[in-house]
């Protein structure tokens, strides 16, 4: 697995946000280590070797002091869904690292995005896991262009038909596919999937290895599969998820306030 417990910490980090807290670091070690044994044993009864899969912990909704902490742990994959809570978050959260001259960290976008704030979310996220639609494509790019840097898209396919929750539909998928392929400074990497509410996740990630095979036949390197939260990461890495989005499982329920 990308992130894991175990690692040593790194030094403590003399920044402007609030001292780490050691209780809270401990509960974040316990949670982080539940559930890479769970993918350990995912892993194991799917035949499949750990070290292909990414956990990213979505880390919306806490503060940037538990990703410094997650940071601390060997997490180097974050997740976040809200633009304005997402920028000023990790802008504080890579200026604490810069300064303890810590390593680097992967930024997910995985929500729904506008696209208005595309060009925002260029500017910071690493990954946009949402794209869903040709004009978002459109969005992203100008954003790319306006920052110089290359940005890593996978594509939101809609499991259950209903595309105002967003994701495209999987007879679409392809066509999408190809666009986001012939943008300069967008690069095609998979696909990604949230199983509709109520529905066996083990059928509908199945759908999405199906749509992921026939882009990966036309794009090799589009070879991400991003399926499974905290509730259903088995059945994701039964279906061969590289990705993992999870979050309640590791920070807890969100916080009231925010």
């Amino acid at each position: 697995m990308t992130a894991h417990d175990g690692s040593p910490d790194a030094p403590r980090l003399g920044t402007q946000l609030e001292t780490p807290d050691e209780q809270r670091l401990e509960e974040l070690r316990t949670n982080l280590a539940a559930v890479n044994a769970r993918i350990e044993r995912g892993c194991a009864d799917a035949g499949r070797d750990p070290d292909e899969v990414t956990l990213v912990v979505v880390t919306k909704y806490f503060p940037a002091s538990d990703v410094l902490l997650l940071h601390r742990l060997g997490v180097r994959h974050f997740g976040e869904n809200r633009d304005q809570e997402a920028g000023e978050k990790f802008r504080a959260a890579r200026h604490a690292l810069a300064e303890a001259g810590e390593s680097e960290l992967t930024l997910h976008f995985i929500g729904q995005l506008q696209s208005n704030k595309a060009g925002h979310v260029a500017g910071y996220s690493d990954v946009v896991q949402s794209v869903d639609r040709s004009k978002l494509v459109s969005a992203l790019d100008r954003g790319a262009h306006a920052v110089d840097r290359r940005l890593r898209l996978l594509l939101q396919v809609s499991l259950d038909g209903d595309t105002a929750r967003s994701g495209v539909l999987p007879e679409a998928a392809a066509d999408l596919a190809d666009e986001v392929a012939g943008r300069e400074l967008l690069s095609l990497k998979g696909v990604m999937a949230v199983a509709p509410l109520g529905a066996d996740p083990d059928e509908a990630f199945a759908r999405l290895r199906a749509v992921a095979d026939g882009i990966r036949a036309r794009h090799p390197d589009a070879d991400w599969l991003s399926a499974g939260m905290s509730a259903d990461l088995e059945a994701g890495l039964r279906h061969g998820a590289t990705h993992l989005r999870v979050g309640t499982a590791i920070l807890g329920s969100r916080p009231s306030l925010l």
